[in-house]
């Protein structure tokens, strides 16, 4: 009698997007925006003692996007702030922590 080999279907690992990388690492979205705030914002979160990340903002899904779109045609462009403590260890909730 012949062995019958079962093949276990494996589901393919859904890539991580870069905002969902960030929120894994400790960081919070705050705002989305354009110069000259923001530069503003991120010099105000820096003196405030957080470490800032901006990414530059791209329209994704469904969503109004109509100012956004209507900036970028006359050159403007924008970035998403996001902040987190100064030193914060990734993951952890400083309710739990030692």
């Amino acid at each position: 009698m012949a062995e019958t080999r079962r093949v276990i279907p494996i589901a393919q690992a859904k890539a991580i997007s870069p905002e969902d990388a960030l929120l894994k690492d400790g960081w919070v979205r705050q705002t989305t925006i354009g110069e000259p705030r923001l530069s503003e914002i991120v010099q105000n979160y820096k003196a405030m003692g957080f470490e800032v990340h901006v990414e530059e903002f791209k329209a994704e899904g469904e969503g109004c996007n109509t100012c956004f779109d209507a900036g970028q045609e006359m050159g403007f462009s924008y970035g998403t702030v996001y902040v987190r403590k100064r030193g914060a260890a990734t993951n952890e909730d400083e309710l739990f922590a030692d």
